[in-house]
């Protein structure tokens, strides 16, 4: 089956959630409005789907390869990524001055799911290169800059982030590349790097990796990291490349799923030093790279998104020509598509409600961002940020869990034929387990949920998000309808497990750490299916609005349905997680380790 861009939920979801016209009012955003973004998301829609869906399942079978220090990739994406670049979508969202667009995230993100639901190995080298892009925009020299935003933003050149080593995964204390000062201000960088997406491709002319290194001397442990350029080719001072610099790829990694993203190992500094030059000031480097790693975990969250939208399509395709048994209500005379029996209803149901949770917000959070980023009032500047900052571990954690969930109902929808790699759904299953995994796993964005996120500030961000739903609570009770009734139940409960949570956390997060963080991975579940039922809830709000006055009534019919599902059947299974974060710790500490 071929992708369908959810365009029309997409712009539902950007206008009535995200408030697009408020984003429009932000200064430098005045052309963004609603008219804007419907354009943008029909012309990614048609390339998307045009020429990046074609090339997934090829992509599965025939992956990139590597020979003699050469990675080659799946045939037809090199020319995929010169169209990606001619059509101006690496620069989507980055500044007008280095040659992108300068439009809002909340568009951007749209874009960004359609990228990764019709072909996610693909989409991984624009993720790494918006984020290379992110950190020299906030740390980068002049020089720098000037140097290689331009060639990024064009396509011309990629990005990467270099953090992984084999003794240090996720523990970037124990990074041990090191760099070496050089008369002529540059370093010379030695040391391997792993798990390096699309570290080296033919796609591009040249690619821009961003390496975290010690400085001889430098402190032991985070705070004796610094971030340096290190391009594949060296730049001469009129723009154009120089000589191959000593950074190469010794090999790609055979992987699970995303087949055709070459995932590297890079070697720094076997002939005499990679030539660098640092980014900001020594020793800062891991402030600069978590720029970086914002972005892409906002991203690999979209990833989810993406990849459950991908699935739930094709199993619902599948659903509507399976033929297989007669309905259990009777209502055919002999066997009919599986997609009359109820519990390929409700899994369906589930695969669609969790899809478009997670893309509402998602998207109310990239409004979010862009109010932090371009709102003229200070206060209100710091608001989103906060907010946001809250909302990357949800989006991230969150949305990556339920892609796994998602994708493998969608096998499961195709029963035996979901096991057989020919029919495709074994591919989304394949391809999103990856996703709770890099970028930090989601053990680390519930750690960071807990400790920067609602630990340190007495959970005042997160109590702030409850007093929002709460007001929505109300709005639901005026409604009066079965559906705001339903929704309000499940939304009371769940906001006020929540709160329970959140209590529980900033009051025993010194004391008991360890009670704490045992229930941190089921917090962030916890916080992100609360959050998603919230945004659900207003969505069925506004559905009911627009029905009234005879505005698409089939769509908004199953906007209401959807949302109501997500209350009934997901949401409503926040308070028994809620009881197991506060209660659950003794269990948890009774087991001696010995017998694990």
């Amino acid at each position: 089956m071929s992708y369908r861009a959810p365009v029309k939920d997409m712009l539902f979801a950007i206008k009535e959630l995200a408030d697009i016209d408020a984003v429009a009012a932000l200064p430098g955003f005045e052309d963004a409005g609603y008219d804007t973004a419907a354009a943008v998301l029909e012309e990614a829609a048609k390339f998307t789907e045009g020429v990046l869906a074609p090339l997934n399942w090829e992509g599965d079978k025939n992956p990139s390869s590597w020979k003699d220090g050469v990675v080659t990739t799946t045939p037809g994406f090199k020319q995929a990524f010169q169209e990606f670049g001619a059509g101006g979508w690496q620069g989507l969202q980055h500044p007008v001055d280095f040659g992108g667009q300068g439009l809002p995230k909340t568009i951007g993100a749209a874009c960004i799911e359609m990228l990764n639901s019709s072909n996610m190995s693909f989409a991984l080298c624009p993720l790494l290169t918006d984020g290379a892009i992110e950190a020299l925009l906030t740390a980068g020299s002049q020089a720098q800059q000037q140097t290689f935003i331009p060639n990024m933003v064009s396509g011309k050149w990629t990005g990467t982030m270099n953090l992984t080593e084999p003794q240090a995964g996720s523990d970037l204390a124990a990074v041990r590349t090191r760099a070496e000062p050089q008369p002529d201000g540059t370093y010379r960088i030695f040391g391997t790097k792993i798990f390096i997406t699309y570290g080296e491709h033919d796609m591009a002319e040249n690619i821009v990796h961003l390496v975290l290194a010690r400085v001889t001397g430098a402190p032991e442990g985070v705070k004796g990291i610094s971030l340096f350029v290190v391009p594949k080719f060296l730049v001469n001072a009129d723009g154009s490349l120089g000589a191959r610099n000593d950074v190469h790829c010794v090999s790609i990694e055979h992987k699970l799923g995303i087949k055709a993203s070459p995932t590297a190992v890079l070697q720094f500094g076997d002939h005499g030093g990679a030539v660098g030059t640092l980014v900001g000031q020594e020793n800062q480097g891991l402030a600069y790279m978590f720029v970086m790693m914002n972005a892409a975990r906002y991203a690999v969250g979209m990833q989810g998104v993406a990849v459950a939208e991908r699935a739930y399509q094709k199993a619902s395709t599948f659903a509507r020509e399976r033929v297989q048994s007669r309905p259990v209500d009777g209502s055919t005379p002999g066997a009919a598509p599986i997609i009359h029996h109820p519990d390929i209803q409700r899994m369906l149901m589930t695969m669609r409600a969790y899809t478009e949770g997670c893309r509402a917000m998602a998207t109310v959070a990239a409004a979010a961002y862009d109010a932090a980023h371009a709102h003229p009032d200070a206060e209100a500047r710091k608001q989103n940020q906060a907010f946001y900052e809250f909302m990357v571990p949800l989006v991230k954690g969150y949305s990556t869990e339920m892609s796994l969930e998602v994708t493998s109902l969608g096998v499961q929808v195709h029963g035996g034929m979901g096991f057989i790699e020919e029919t495709g759904a074994a591919q989304h299953y394949r391809d999103a387990r990856i996703l709770p995994i890099y970028e930090g796993t989601t053990a680390i964005q519930a750690n960071d949920l807990v400790g920067r996120k609602t630990a340190r500030d007495g959970g005042a961000v997160a109590k702030a998000i409850a007093a929002r739903i709460e007001a929505t609570e109300g709005e639901l009770q005026k409604s009066g309808s079965d559906a705001a009734k339903a929704m309000h139940r499940s939304l009371r409960a769940a906001r006020q497990a929540y709160l329970e949570v959140v209590e529980f956390i900033a009051g025993r997060s010194k004391a008991s750490p360890n009670a704490v963080y045992a229930g941190s991975v089921p917090y962030l579940m916890l916080a992100g299916n609360t959050v998603a039922g919230w945004q659900m809830a207003r969505a069925l709000l506004a559905a009911e609005k627009h029905l009234a006055t005879g505005e698409d009534p089939a769509f908004m019919r199953a906007k209401i349905a959807t949302a109501r599902f997500y209350a009934d059947h997901i949401l409503s299974r926040v308070p028994g997680i809620g009881h197991s974060i506060v209660a659950g710790a003794a269990a948890l500490a009774e087991m001696p380790i010995e017998a694990l």
